[in-house]
């Protein structure tokens, strides 16, 4: 049988996205850029590896929210995973300003990132990988749309195992999110909105990009293994510190989720939002508790603080 010839395909000058991205500005490689026009070598080791280190502040109503806390970790995690980057803390605050203002957002999502990068060589040593430094802002979002500000969030505790913090450290923004994004669907499957995973004892760990508390008895508890020391809780802890509550980071087990008086989760996309339901089983009675409610205007009402925000320069 006579073999077919096929045409070798040639190879194209420019790469065409034909994909829809959201509205916002990127820097990287020293350009300011369009989200649709921001991209990364395919043979970079933050895409081949997750070996990367991120972090992710807020603007809301024009002004930054806790940016020295996000810029610290961020330069943290930077140090632990060894990379270096090419511009000193002012200038990547001014980084984050310029994408911000050059989108218009007032409040925005923005993020900045330090991979691995590439070898010129594709050598498979890190130590030669030339470190890049990627920052963009895009529209705020949220974990809770409003509806589940109001109402709280439907969660289910997936079986899932988090990553243990002798194989990554917890400590250090990542991607490495496959049980994460496992333990989202497990909730999807089991008609929840969102998820929570535990950690390597069996308790409750955190969820999707957000830690979990739990009010018992006026008490407040947070999981204190194995979870990214956020800067949402750690905010809910200054909160508590000024207003008398008591708070603490211990293992805290399904049960005891299950029979708290009232739970939330926190996280910069989104602050503090209430869970009402968990494996399809009401909170005490199912509603939003008065703890969480303080917390949450609370938390807002920091926003506009001079002492825990900054404003973003527009044009």
């Amino acid at each position: 049988m006579a073999q077919l010839l096929t045409a070798i395909p040639i190879v194209d000058e420019h790469h065409v996205d034909r994909r829809r991205y959201p509205h916002g500005v990127a820097f990287i490689d020293g350009q300011y850029l369009p989200m649709s026009e921001a991209k990364i070598s395919v043979l970079d080791w933050g895409f081949l590896h997750s070996d990367a280190t991120y972090d992710t502040v807020h603007v809301w109503n024009g002004r930054f929210f806790r940016l020295d806390l996000h810029l610290d970790r961020f330069w943290g995690g930077v140090e632990r995973l060894r990379m270096k980057l090419p511009h000193d803390r002012e200038k990547i605050a001014s980084i984050l300003n310029n994408c911000v203002a050059l989108s218009g957002h007032k409040s925005a999502y923005v993020e900045m990132i330090c991979t691995r990068g590439s070898s010129p060589t594709f050598s498979r040593d890190p130590r030669q990988a030339e470190n890049r430094f990627i920052a963009f802002a895009v529209p705020f979002g949220s974990v809770a749309n409003k509806e589940q500000l109001e109402r709280g969030l439907h969660v289910a505790i997936s079986e899932t195992v988090r990553i243990p913090p002798e194989s990554v450290d917890p400590a250090i923004k990542n991607y490495h999110w496959l049980d994460l994004v496992k333990g989202l669907f497990d909730a999807y499957d089991m008609g929840a909105e969102t998820a929570l995973i535990v950690d390597t004892n069996g308790h409750i760990a955190e969820g999707p990009g957000f830690n979990v508390f739990v009010v018992r008895d006026g008490f407040l508890r947070t999981p204190a293994f194995g979870v990214l020391p956020g800067i949402t809780r750690r905010t809910v802890f200054d909160l508590c510190a000024g207003t008398g509550l008591s708070a603490t980071a211990a293992d805290i087990s399904r049960a005891e989720i299950k029979a708290a008086d009232e739970v939330f989760i926190t996280s910069t996309a989104g602050g503090i939002m209430p869970v009402t339901c968990i494996d399809g089983a009401a909170i005490a009675n199912g509603q939003v508790g008065p703890v969480t409610r303080r917390l949450m205007d609370l938390y807002w009402q920091k926003h506009t603080d001079p002492q825990w925000s900054t404003a973003v320069e527009y044009p």
